[in-house]
C-alpha cells in the first residue's frame, strides 16, 4: 500500500492523523505543505477534484484521495482500512 499524507505543521488533524498511521504500523510518505499552501490547495484541489475549501490532512491511498483525518477514523471504523491493506 502507498500512502501519502499532505500536512501542515502546524495542524493538530494532520498530527492526529499521521499517529493513527503510525499505531497502524502503516508506512507513508509525508509531503509537508506550509511553506507553499496555496499553492497546494489549488494543485490537490484540481488533482482530485475536490470542490470548495481544501483542508489539511489530505490523505492518499493507492492514489485514491480518502480524505483527512476524521474520514481516516471513518475508515478505521467501518473497517474499510483493513481491507485497503489487505490491497497491497
Amino acid at each position: 500500500m502507498q500512502v501519502k499524507i499532505y500536512t501542515l505543521r502546524y495542524c493538530p488533524f494532520c498530527k492526529k492523523a499521521k499517529s493513527i498511521l503510525r499505531e497502524k504500523n502503516v508506512s507513508f510518505d509525508e509531503i509537508d505543505v506550509t511553506d507553499n499552501e496555496d499553492n497546494f490547495s489549488n494543485l490537490l484541489a484540481e488533482k482530485y477534484n475536490i470542490k470548495g475549501e481544501v483542508t489539511f490532512p489530505q490523505i492518499i491511498i493507492n492514489g485514491n484521495r480518502i480524505g483527512g483525518c476524521s474520514d481516516l477514523e471513518k475508515l478505521i471504523e467501518t473497517k474499510k482500512f483493513d481491507e485497503l491493506l489487505k490491497e497491497e
